[in-house]
């Protein structure tokens, strides 16, 4: 009697350190099931397949709580390979390709069919010749399966992205004794047609008997494909339900959720809108993982303008392009006059000032004190805080440590003095000195992209506060990119939700979370589908 399920994971808890990153997780699937795994960055969707393959990262640091079952069986996964070995594939986001080897060759890479000769018959099986035929032979069987016509001899460098997204899939149909595959976002790289026949080749597969594990953002292909869906936030399981008894609304909501409190109180007010502070028109940034794709926005004086979405959508590409920190075409214009695009300088001295994701590769000299850190950019860029001693430009000593101790003191930054050197402080620290050497500049208008990534709650709320007060007190505009739906919601006058690289609706931060859902998974509120469409 064969088993109800082809997967159970029961109870499934990981740790790292003192951080819960999955706390009491269970997800089953049926064998010929497409099952959906959604949930938003973070929620625990990676660590939860990392378990299911053995990931080294996951018994090097500790292992996990809970159990694994295969076809109603205990199973210990030991590694990636054993969880190929035990029937478990992946299609993953990244292309696991070798661009040099033809199509068949990448198929059957370490699965080659071979064939005795004089030679391997005297020293070894290792020396048999390859089956070109044969093997060929089995990548067109493959191919075929999921709809490619695409020659089984052509090299994989330069076939469209589409085309290697197909190869991928080819090549673990083709492996034997397959019971379960993981798609992990399988059509992000895809277009619409491309996407609407991976749909149709995951039934195809599932009606084969084959279970699948459909990890995605887009909702729409959920309700397409999808036969049951598990939801998962904040590390929890936040809900599991059978597609027919669901909507792409309700699946919106479940995935956002409410996470608490407010981490500051903003008093309410009516958003400004009476001046245009920066005007975007058509961007596209070539930010590697943050594409974006024809971006138009206006953002108003005196405004906090909060910018979220999924990551790798294209939220953090819209300031490093305006910022021209990568290749951009478009147009913007700042307090009525345009912005020249290709140096970040000319940026800088227009009066946009920029707090980087990267605080640490960008945002920081490490090894140089807090101080020089603070008036690195004003120095560079503006000349400031030199004195000409004869012939020769020299620091003035004396402004840079009363602008240094003034912002220690403004911001809270928490350290032994100005000469501590920036790369011993806390993240929430650290962060301090990004914001306070972006404010030393003057700026009319600033950026800044994942103010609280990395830093405790504590430090969050100090740093939202020191945003909030800057535009409340001082009516800077800001506009603040984050993946923290929650600390966008609690200090912006609007939000604009942006997928793949397109801005897809401005909420107000007092949307509903089904809003907020549907949006970071492409859709307006108002073009959701009804509750249990095929979504065909």
């Amino acid at each position: 009697m064969s088993a109800e399920y082809v997967l159970e994971m029961k109870n499934i808890t990981k740790r790292y350190g003192e951080n819960t990153v999955l706390s009491d997780v269970s997800l089953s699937v049926r064998p010929g099931e497409i099952h959906a795994l959604l949930g938003e960055n973070g929620a625990g969707k990676s660590t939860l397949m990392n378990v299911l393959f053995g990931m080294p990262v996951i018994h090097t640091t500790g292992g996990f709580e809970g159990q694994v079952l295969l076809d109603g069986e205990t199973a210990n996964v030991t590694s990636p390979h054993d969880a190929m070995v035990k029937g478990i594939g992946m299609v993953h986001q990244e292309f696991m390709l070798l661009p040099g080897f033809t199509v068949t060759e990448n198929i059957k890479l370490n699965r080659e069919t071979t064939h005795p000769n004089i030679v391997s018959r005297i020293l070894g099986k290792n020396l048999e010749t390859l089956d070109m035929e044969a093997m060929a032979a089995d990548a067109r069987k493959a191919l075929d399966s999921v709809g490619m016509s695409i020659d089984e001899h052509t090299l994989v460098e330069g076939m469209p992205v589409g085309y290697m997204q197909f190869v991928e899939i080819a090549r673990e149909i083709d492996k034997t004794g397959v019971k379960l595959l993981v798609f992990d976002e399988p059509t992000a790289v895809l277009t619409e047609s491309e996407a609407t026949q991976l749909v149709s080749v995951m039934k195809q597969i599932a009606a084969n008997g084959i279970a699948i594990i459909f990890i995605t953002h887009r909702l729409d292909e959920v309700m397409a494909a999808a036969d049951s869906i598990t939801i998962l936030r904040d590390g929890k399981l936040a809900a599991t339900r059978e597609k027919a008894k669901t909507s792409v609304v309700e699946l919106a909501e479940l995935m956002i959720g409410r996470k608490g409190e407010s981490m500051v109180e903003a008093d309410p007010r009516t958003a400004p809108q009476d001046k245009v502070a920066m005007s975007i028109r058509d961007l596209y940034v070539d930010m590697p993982g943050e594409e974006v794709r024809g971006v138009t926005l206006d953002v108003y004086e005196g405004e906090i303008l909060g910018i979220g979405g999924l990551a790798g959508q294209g939220k953090l590409g819209i300031p490093n392009g305006v910022m021209s920190l990568y290749d951009t075409q478009g147009s913007v214009t700042l307090f009525g006059e345009p912005l020249k695009l290709g140096n970040a300088g000319d940026a800088l001295r227009a009066g946009i000032a920029m707090v980087s994701e990267d605080r640490k590769g960008v945002g920081l000299l490490l090894d140089q004190s807090i101080e020089d850190n603070i008036v690195f950019n004003a120095m560079q860029i503006k000349g400031e805080y030199l004195h000409k001693v004869g012939f020769f430009t020299l620091k003035d000593g004396g402004a840079v440590r009363r602008t240094a101790d003034k912002m220690i003191r403004d911001l809270d930054i928490r350290c032994f003095g100005p000469m501590q050197h920036a790369g011993t402080l806390s993240g929430g620290n650290q962060q301090k000195v990004c914001i306070a050497r972006a404010l030393v500049m003057g700026p009319r208008f600033l950026f800044v992209s994942e103010p609280t990534r990395g830093i405790d709650i504590g430090a969050k709320k100090l740093v939202l506060e020191t945003l909030l007060r800057l535009n409340r007190e001082q009516g800077m505009t800001i506009v603040i990119v984050s993946s923290e739906l929650q600390e966008l919601k609690s200090i912006s006058d609007r939000i604009a939700i942006i997928s793949e690289g397109k801005l897809v609706d401005i909420l107000s931060p007092n949307a509903s979370d089904a809003d907020f859902g549907l949006a970071m998974s492409g859709i307006k509120p108002g073009d959701q589908l009804e509750k249990g469409d095929d979504a065909q």
